[in-house]
C-alpha cells in the first residue's frame, strides 16, 4: 500500500535522426518523430471517461517533449475514437499499425474492444497498453480460472488491475464493510460486466454471502421494470451490477423508485460523475475503482497541477493517472530501445519497444509501476467509493492479493 513519489527523470541520451527507417519520420528540427496512438471512446455515452484518457495521454506526451525525456525524439499523439465499439477499435488498431511511426498504442477503455484489437497489435508487433481494461482473459487466457494461465498476446500490457482482483475486492467489501448477507446480481452481458460479476459472486459466496437472484440486461436498455420486480421479490441486502454508468444510473434510480431501496454497487465502469447525473437517487450507492484516489497520492500532485494548467475540462479522476503512467511506460520503453542501440532508434523499433516494456519500472502517478509475466500491473490497489451529497467519496483502499498467479 506504499506509493512512492514520482521521479520522472530527464534522459541524457543523444539520438540522431533515424532516416534509415525509410518513412520520412524526421521532424523540422532534425529530431526523430515517434507516434503514440490512442484508442478510446471520445464521443458517445462513455466519452466522459474516454476524454479524460485522451487528455492524460496528451499531457504525458507533452511533458516528455518539454523535458526532453528522450533526447532527439519528438513524440506525437494520434488519438482515435472507438465509440466503445469493438469493430471500430479493430479498425483503429489497423489504421495505427499501418503507420510505421507508431511504436505503441494507449487504450482502449473497454475490455470487449481490447479483444478486437489484440490480434491486430500482435500481428503488427505494436505494443498495446490499456489504462482501464480489467478482464483477466486479456492477459491470462480463457482458462485462468483453472489456474492454467497463458499469455497469448505478448504485445499487450495494462496499468489497471484485473476483475479477478476488483470483483473479489467488491465481494469482500460487500460482506465485511457493507455487512450485506444477500445480494441480487445483474450484468450487462458484455465482457467486462460478466467477468466482474463472476469474481464478485465467487468471493461473496465464499465468505458466506448468498446470491438470491441473478439477471441480465442489455447495455442499451433504459426501462428496467422487469428487473425491478424480480429484485424486489428477492429482497436482497444489496444489488451488485456488472457494467457501466449509462445503464447503471437509470437502473439504480428505477430500483429505488420501485421499492428496492438497498445500495447498488458496481465496479470502475460506474465510477464517473455522470453516474450521479443520471441518477437522482444515487445517494448511498457504491463503486470500486482501480488504484487509490489520485488526489490522495503525493505522487500525483504534479500530474494534477499539470493537468489543470493544460486547461483540460474533462475529469481525470477515473483513469487519468493510469493513462499517464501507461503513456509514460511507452516513453520509457522507447528510451531503453534507443539506449540499447547506441543512441539511435533501431530499425526494428516496435520489437525492441515491446521487449523493453517487460522491464520498464518507475515511480509514476499511481505509484510504483512494473509488469508481471502476463503484462499485468503489479499494483493491485483498489478503492471503494460511495455517493455522498452528489459526489463520490472514497471509503476504503487496499491492495488485494488473494490470488496466486504462479
Amino acid at each position: 500500500m506504499l506509493f512512492l513519489t514520482t521521479a520522472l527523470t530527464t534522459g541524457a541520451l543523444t539520438l540522431t535522426a533515424c532516416g534509415s527507417r525509410g518513412d520520412g519520420n524526421g521532424t523540422d528540427d532534425g529530431k526523430t518523430r515517434v507516434v503514440i496512438g490512442l484508442d478510446a471512446p471520445t464521443t458517445g455515452e462513455l466519452s466522459a471517461l474516454g476524454l479524460g484518457i485522451r487528455n492524460s495521454a496528451q499531457l504525458a506526451v507533452d511533458i516528455a517533449n518539454k523535458t526532453g525525456e528522450v533526447n532527439g525524439v519528438t513524440f506525437a499523439l494520434e488519438p482515435l475514437d472507438d465509440k466503445a465499439l469493438p469493430n471500430v477499435g479493430q479498425q483503429n488498431a489497423t489504421k495505427l499499425a499501418g503507420d510505421t511511426d507508431v511504436l505503441g498504442i494507449v487504450g482502449p477503455l473497454n475490455s470487449g474492444v481490447a479483444q478486437s484489437m489484440q490480434q491486430v497489435a500482435q500481428q503488427n508487433g505494436v505494443t498495446l497498453i490499456s489504462p482501464a481494461n480489467t478482464t483477466p482473459d486479456l492477459t491470462q487466457g480463457k482458462d485462468w480460472r483453472k489456474n492454467k494461465r497463458t499469455r497469448q498476446f505478448p504485445t499487450y500490457f495494462r496499468t489497471a488491475t484485473t476483475d479477478e482482483v476488483q470483483g473479489a475486492f467488491d465481494g469482500q467489501y460487500a460482506w465485511e464493510k457493507m455487512k450485506a448477507k444477500t445480494a441480487y446480481v445483474i450484468d450487462d452481458q458484455k465482457t467486462y460486466g460478466t467477468g466482474l460479476v463472476s469474481s464478485f459472486k465467487d468471493q461473496f459466496t465464499e465468505l458466506g454471502g448468498t446470491v438470491v437472484g441473478t439477471d441480465h440486461i442489455s447495455p442499451d436498455d433504459r426501462d428496467f421494470k422487469a428487473v425491478v420486480s424480480k429484485a424486489k421479490t428477492a429482497a436482497p441486502d444489496m444489488v451488485f451490477y456488472g457494467g457501466e454508468y449509462p445503464a447503471s444510473g437509470p437502473l439504480s434510480q428505477q430500483l429505488k423508485d420501485g421499492g428496492v431501496t438497498v445500495p447498488l454497487m458496481g465496479g470502475d465502469g460506474m465510477y464517473s460523475a455522470d453516474y450521479i447525473k443520471l441518477n437522482k437517487r444515487a445517494q448511498g450507492d457504491y463503486a470500486s475503482s482501480v488504484g487509490k484516489p489520485v488526489a490522495q497520492l503525493p505522487s500525483a500532485k504534479k500530474f494534477i497541477a499539470d493537468y489543470k494548467a493544460a486547461g483540460f475540462k474533462e475529469s481525470y479522476e477515473a483513469y487519468g493517472g493510469s493513462t499517464y503512467d501507461a503513456t509514460w511506460a511507452l516513453v520509457q520503453a522507447v528510451k531503453k530501445a534507443v539506449a540499447d542501440n547506441n543512441g539511435k532508434l533501431p530499425d526494428d523499433a516496435r520489437k525492441k519497444v515491446t521487449a523493453a516494456m517487460n522491464t520498464v519500472t518507475f515511480d509514476g502517478v499511481t505509484g510504483h509501476l512494473a509488469f508481471d509475466a502476463y503484462g499485468d500491473t503489479t499494483n493491485t490497489m483498489i478503492t471503494a467509493y460511495q455517493v455522498e451529497k452528489n459526489a463520490w467519496v472514497s471509503r476504503f483502499s487496499a491492495e488485494f492479493k488473494k490470488f496466486d498467479k504462479s
